[in-house]
């Protein structure tokens, strides 16, 4: 009998925003899979390292530092290959997924891999969007308003159409692509609607103005919320 796979959301990192239906499956499963970047740590693994037994097997899941998408489509072809073997033997197999699996999660590029011959179950987590804006102490958007999401990796002009568009937005990934997407909202004079946040949940999260960030300071896990219309819940 073929094992299940179950692509848990572990949330965006403070161990404890993990759902309970998560904890008992990853606790429970016989393998736990998670990405890592080559070389480096699991951020994934991190996060649920208070909730581990120790007497499970682990999977990690390499994923290469390249900007070209060959590199890690291979790596999760091989991951694929061998969570089919685990689970063509009988064992379940839970995958970590920061956030949500399916809010921009890592655990779909599996799940398209492997959905259409091995039972799959998907557990939601609380998604670096929500816990962004919860911190922040900012809703994400009130009444009639339209929230988008933009990756910061788009290019100049349909970041700029994606914000004129908006009500409110979340700007994600932003990384390397900070300066100009700065740049882009102190043109559309929305600066000081604009609120930035890093490693939201972790205990190196960081809270500042827009304006006070440094050119080049942001990392991948860093966001920029922005509601046009100000505090409208009030």
């Amino acid at each position: 009998m073929n094992g299940t796979l179950y692509g848990l959301g572990i949330g965006p990192g403070d161990p404890d925003l993990i759902t309970v239906k998560a904890l008992k499956i990853l606790q429970s499963a016989p393998v736990v899979a998670y990405p890592t970047l080559e070389g480096g740590d699991s951020l994934a693994r991190a996060i649920v390292a208070p909730h581990l037994s120790g007497k499970q097997e682990e999977l990690p899941i390499h994923i290469p530092m390249a900007v070209e998408r060959k590199p890690a489509q291979d790596a999760y072809d091989k991951a694929a290959a061998d969570i089919r073997t685990l689970l063509h033997s009988g064992k379940d197999v839970a995958v970590l997924c920061e956030g949500d699996p399916f809010f921009y999660g890592s655990f779909m590029y599996l799940f398209g891999r492997i959905a259409e011959h091995h039972p799959v179950e998907v557990v939601p987590g609380v998604s670096s969007l929500t816990a962004c804006a919860s911190v922040l102490k900012s809703p994400l958007s009130a009444r009639n308003d339209i929230l988008t999401v933009l990756p910061a990796p788009l290019d100049d002009a349909a970041l700029e159409a994606g914000i004129e568009k908006a009500d409110s937005l979340a700007v994600m990934k932003i990384g390397r692509h900070f300066s100009r997407v700065r740049a882009l909202i102190e043109k559309l004079n929305l600066t000081e609607k604009s609120l930035y946040i890093e490693r939201a949940t972790l205990e190196n999260e960081k809270i500042l103005p827009l304006m006070e960030v440094e050119d080049g300071a942001a990392p991948y896990f860093s966001m920029i919320l922005i509601h046009k219309r100000g505090q409208a819940w009030k």
